[in-house]
């Protein structure tokens, strides 16, 4: 018996990485999980090699429309959804004096204000006592050069899962924030590294790590779904780091 047994599971960000990860998880515990991703060929053959249970929806989370209508094809299809993961994000990492305006747009709308529309869009078909997840980041309570706009939009996710907390406690819906620390995705590369600059990056950081390696996107996707299953039951409004300790000590 799996402990998603019968739920309606979103995902946003499901075409790599920790959202794929997510998903993957999420299906082998039961849920029949909507794969929501802005890259849509993409998604589709990610959701048709991990099998049954997962449902491919292109929607880029900046775009109204695209986000009405995945709300619309969730109420269509099953009725409700139980839990959303509102992790689809993008990163910019260049020094303050180097930080374009397109590219500072570019991570607040995805960041900020995609997660806070992902989240009202779909309020009208999360059940009551449903599970809403945001993907922060240890980098939001960090301050790390050449991070400061990707930062700040994560510690702007922080504090929206406070916020929706007491906005949805009467609904009982659980909002918590999930910050992964440093974790080996492909996020550096789309943000523009190269390949030699992310192998880099991930080498340092994980000497840095007391646990001496650096986040897998399976790590991540465990934690989602504790704080996704009725083992979280009596948890909501916290961040839960996941890091092997960077940001801890």
């Amino acid at each position: 018996m799996g402990r998603l047994d019968g739920r309606i599971a979103v995902v946003t960000g499901a075409a790599s990485g920790i959202g794929l990860a997510t998903a993957k998880r999420f299906a082998a515990e039961g849920a029949v999980v909507v794969m929501v991703d802005q890259h849509g060929e993409k998604v589709r053959r990610a959701a048709q090699a991990l099998g049954r249970g997962l449902d491919p929806v292109l929607a880029n989370i900046t775009k109204m429309a695209d986000l009405a209508a995945l709300r619309d094809h969730v109420a269509k299809t099953y009725g409700f959804a139980d839990v959303l993961f509102a992790n689809a994000g993008v990163a910019t990492f260049a020094p303050v004096g180097e930080v374009s305006e397109e590219a500072f747009d570019r991570t607040v709308t995805t960041n900020l204000k995609g997660t806070f529309f992902t989240v009202q869009t779909l309020l009208p078909v999360l059940r009551d006592g449903a599970s809403i997840i945001l993907t922060s980041s240890v980098s939001g309570s960090k301050g790390a050069p050449a991070f400061g706009v990707y930062s700040a939009t994560k510690a702007a996710v922080r504090s929206l899962a406070r916020t929706l907390t007491s906005d949805l406690k009467a609904r009982h819906i659980r909002v918590n924030a999930l910050a992964p620390g440093n974790t080996e995705t492909p996020i550096g590369i789309n943000a523009g590294l190269s390949q030699e600059q992310s192998d880099a990056f991930f080498a340092h950081t994980a000497l840095d790590t007391p646990l001496g390696r650096n986040g897998q996107a399976n790590d991540i996707a465990a934690a989602a779904l504790y704080l996704a299953s009725d083992d979280s039951s009596f948890v909501t409004g916290i961040e839960l780091t996941v890091d092997g300790g960077f940001a801890q000590v």
